[in-house]
């Protein structure tokens, strides 16, 4: 496949912007999927090409939060295989099934957690110590590997889901973050890894995509470390509402 330099230019340009917005709360998946398909590549090549780009961009910003001390490793590193076991088959079923019968859940989904987050008001400004019964880390497990599956098998909002598995758990919005970026690497990479079995990755658009969203993140997870927990409550609420509109118009447009 010969490269087009102005779809590579529309990718960059997409590229930089999701990634930026994905290291602050997730979400970017919304603005870089739909930038490769409108350069011409079917959709589950699209995916396959968006985990690559994804798990370049989403590593740096792991990196850099890891470093401010906002990823805690000793806590999510037993959730860790339940998400990366999920991604793997959610990326297999894309071979199988079409993505685009997650489209109306994943909008009721973004409502609920739109919903919640207005609702609560104090939601995820400081850090509770919970102590999880064995029922609810059952049900915790299970939530992060739908999601992991849901990431494998089609992507987009996956950081917005993820941050909101976590503040439930007690995490601050700034540690919240920080832990949705192993998360998202995590399900990123298996997802990428099973794409790479299955032949769908394009690396001519993939590769310059992912080295240009590592700026992206980089600089997204500075803005993200130098705002309280307040702002980020209001640009995670800002995010979700938007890719509510994004979807609902995609999705009721189509129909």
């Amino acid at each position: 496949m010969n490269i087009d330099l102005l779809s590579l230019g529309i990718l960059l340009f997409f590229g930089f912007i999701a990634s930026f917005l994905n290291a602050i709360v997730g979400g970017g998946g919304l603005i870089s999927l739909p930038a490769l398909m409108a350069v011409g590549l079917p959709p589950s090549t699209a995916i396959a090409t968006n985990k690559l780009a994804n798990t370049i961009s989403n590593g740096t910003s792991m990196l850099t939060f890891f470093r401010a001390g906002k990823v805690d490793f000793k806590k999510i590193r037993k959730i860790l295989p339940f998400i990366f076991f999920g991604s793997l088959i959610g990326a297999y079923t894309v071979h199988l099934v079409s993505p685009a019968i997650l489209k109306p859940l994943m909008l009721v989904m973004l409502v609920l957690v739109a919903g919640y987050t207005i609702w609560k008001k104090d939601w995820g400004q400081d850090t509770e110590q919970k102590v999880l019964n064995t029922t609810k880390k059952v049900l915790f497990l299970v939530a992060f590997s739908a999601i992991g599956f849901y990431d494998g098998f089609f992507g987009p909002g996956t950081g917005s889901f993820f941050i909101f598995a976590l503040l439930m758990m007690g995490n601050d919005f700034l540690q919240a973050a920080g832990n949705a970026k192993a998360f998202n690497f995590t399900s990123n990479l298996a997802a990428l890894l099973m794409f790479l079995v299955l032949g769908e990755v394009n690396f001519l658009y993939g590769l310059p995509m992912g080295f240009i969203m590592i700026f992206g993140a980089i600089l997204g997870s500075k803005f993200a470390l130098k705002r309280d927990a307040t702002v980020m409550r209001y640009i995670f609420i800002a995010v979700t509402c938007t890719l509510i509109v994004k979807n609902a118009w995609d999705y009721f447009g189509a129909h």
